[in-house]
């Protein structure tokens, strides 16, 4: 599967932010509810849009993603980066 065939990134769709083609669902959303320890199965309830190919494919842009990122700033002001994009500082 090519993960560029189900995300978009619309400047005029959810801010630009990377969403499930055809939705306004962010890829963020998915991986951040896999990460909170919740099934496909059950994204694809709160979200019946969405396919397993949708979850797979926001995995699947959030490896490529963490691939080619050269840095993740250790300690961070809540000025510069949200908890939605990057989780919360560790410890807080």
């Amino acid at each position: 599967m090519n993960w560029r065939d189900r995300i978009s990134i619309d400047p005029d769709i959810h801010h630009g932010k990377a969403c499930i083609r055809g939705t306004r669902v962010p890829t963020s959303v998915i991986i951040g509810t896999i990460a909170d320890g919740e099934t496909p199965e059950r994204i694809l309830e709160s979200w019946p849009q969405l396919t397993l190919d949708d979850v797979e494919a926001a995995l699947r842009f959030g490896s490529a993603l963490a691939a080619e990122t050269t840095a993740i700033p250790a300690e961070y002001s809540d000025d510069e980066f949200s908890d939605a994009e990057y989780g919360p500082a560790e410890g807080g």
